[in-house]
């Protein structure tokens, strides 16, 4: 009975230890499984010789470069508007007109009192006094008077009314919207100002505006900001106008930012230099600025170089090792950059690292990639993880 009971003990053992053994063969061989399909491949590139455009952009919408809010210089009665939002207008045309029988007779009583004061003198202190206040009416009256019109001061297109015949002087604040020609609505009360104003709002009686002369505010981030100078070129699209571009120039970088959301940015004036005839204005639009290009220049992909403290770098292959190498950045482009110094043409630099890995989850396969850049690891960090 002692004998039979030791066997048994002994083949339970035994089948023990083959189940133990076999587990840990089957764990190796899935371990060396799951490091050969965790291989990371290694991505190249071959520096060459090329041109390099880096660019900023930002969006904003088409207003005009030369505009007016037009008002009455005297208080009264709306007797004609002569105009309405869409009219072309020449320099120096009536637009509107008040109602000026009181301003005339103040004027023809100002005129009388100063012909008295000129014809008494000036002799004596009292005298010269009083001939300078007669003057002084005179002239205010006159001004009463020609305030009476509005005149165009420049040729160019109305964009609003704010008033109606019979109503106030000061305008009605409701006005008409532009139509027609300019092909802007709902701009009641915009005055379209340059660049120094144009996020401020004032009302005139007429909105003018120069539309061929037009211009955009973009919004630029502090570091893009930086890069821009008065005089780079820029190119203009627009949403509306799929394939429609204008060209123009940095005009006014506004030293004043504005925070939005924590984000600091910087208001950009771009004049245009030409405007296709689609163009109107209060459409949006996208400018792209050019603030460096290179051409002739030893370039390498941007995602092969890392920046950090100031001190850029990247891996060249030499002789089948990796060397990380500092680098010299020129022109720094989308999708290449210029290296002006520690980079050949025809060297080999290694990209960031695409891994790849298979495992299970409830029994279902999975594959996974590093970050959300090309090959980065975890937490979109190029070439992180390894």
């Amino acid at each position: 009975m002692t004998t039979t009971t030791s066997r048994r003990t002994l083949v339970t053992n035994g089948a023990l230890a083959v189940l133990l053994l076999g587990g840990a063969a089957f764990a190796y061989a899935q371990l060396g499984t799951d490091e050969a399909a965790g291989e990371t491949a290694l991505r190249t590139a071959t520096a060459a010789r090329g041109g390099v455009t880096a660019s900023v952009t930002a969006s904003g919408s088409v207003e005009s470069a030369k505009s007016r809010a037009l008002t009455f210089g005297t208080s009264g009665t709306v007797e004609r508007v002569n105009v309405k939002a869409g009219d072309k207008v020449r320099k120096g045309d009536i637009l509107a007109e008040v109602d000026d029988d009181a301003a005339r007779e103040t004027l023809s009583a100002a005129q009388a009192t100063l012909a008295s004061a000129t014809e008494d003198g000036t002799s004596t202190a009292q005298l010269y006094a009083a001939y300078v206040k007669a003057r002084n009416a005179y002239r205010e009256a006159r001004r009463a008077v020609d305030g009476t019109v509005i005149r165009a001061p420049f040729a160019g297109t109305v964009t609003a009314v704010n008033g109606s015949v019979g109503g106030s002087s000061s305008g009605t604040g409701s006005g008409q919207t532009q139509t027609g020609q300019t092909g802007q609505t709902g701009q009641t009360g915009q005055s379209g100002q340059s660049a120094q104003s144009s996020q401020q709002s004032t009302t005139g009686f007429i909105e003018l505006a120069d539309t061929r002369k037009l211009q955009l505010v973009g919004s630029f981030t502090e570091s893009d900001a930086g890069r821009l100078k008065v005089g780079q070129s820029a190119t203009v699209t627009f949403d509306a106008l799929p394939g429609v571009t204008a060209t123009g120039k940095v005009s006014q970088i506004q030293p004043v930012a504005s925070t939005s959301n924590n984000v600091v940015q910087y208001p950009v004036t771009i004049t245009f230099g030409s405007v296709p005839a689609q163009v109107r204005l209060g459409q949006t639009a996208t400018v792209e600025v050019v603030v460096g290009s290179a051409e002739n220049a030893v370039t390498v992909p941007t995602a092969a170089i890392s920046t950090s403290g100031g001190r850029s770098t990247v891996t060249l292959l030499r002789d089948g090792a990796q060397v990380r190498t500092q680098v010299e950045v020129g022109v720094r482009g989308t999708a290449t950059s210029e290296i002006t110094s520690g980079v050949s043409e025809g060297d080999v630099v290694v990209l960031p690292s695409v891994t790849t890995g298979t495992g299970t989850g409830n029994g279902q396969q999975q594959r996974g990639f590093g970050g959300g850049f090309p090959g980065g690891g975890p937490g979109g960090v190029p070439g992180g993880g390894r």
